[in-house]
């Protein structure tokens, strides 16, 4: 194998080369997880928010890293589910069930995302994020959900197309992973 060199480090990344490929490593050990999150009146929720990188505002799963926290390093995609919930949109998940993991984006990154499912879901706050955040929460019957979001996109924002991944998950997951 080639020698890896280190571009730069940043706080939750590094920017390496290895031959003629140059890619990000996420410092974090666990990568990060997305929630296809459903309510008890079966609405999606998706956040909203800027995206710096993108220069854009977005639409998204809840989402976040795993492992992020001081003195949580070894914190499960589940646990950090159950945390990212709460925060970025103030339900707490009953239940919350694994689909998968798999990289983000081959090329570019080592990120491994998991995908899991949230349900028995209770409002507990109004979310929004953490103080770095500034979150607005949609709640969306699943029924109209790909509308919506495709609406969303006419309006010019980003709509990560992990989502219509979730969506997938939602009405095929048992049938996958069972």
């Amino acid at each position: 194998m080639m020698p890896t060199e280190v571009l730069h480090e940043g706080r939750w990344l590094r920017l390496l080369r290895r031959g003629r490929w140059e890619y990000a490593e996420r410092t974090n050990p666990g990568g990060a997880v997305i929630i296809v999150a459903v309510t008890n009146e079966d609405c999606l929720l998706f956040v909203e928010q800027w995206r710096e990188a993108i220069q854009s505002k977005t639409i998204e799963m809840p989402a976040g890293l795993i492992g992020d926290l001081a003195g949580h390093r070894d914190e499960s995609a589940i646990v950090a589910a159950h945390r990212e919930l709460l925060e970025e949109t103030g339900y707490r998940a009953g239940h919350i069930e694994y689909c998968m993991a798999g990289p983000s984006s081959s090329g570019m990154s080592n990120e491994i995302i998991a995908f899991v499912r949230a349900s028995e879901l209770v409002r507990e706050h109004a979310g929004g994020g953490d103080s770095t955040e500034n979150i607005i929460v949609h709640e969306i019957p699943r029924a109209e959900a790909p509308r919506w979001l495709v609406g969303k996109m006419r309006e010019g924002y980003s709509v990560d197309p992990k989502l219509f991944a979730g969506l997938y998950f939602l009405e095929h997951g048992q049938a996958l992973f069972a």
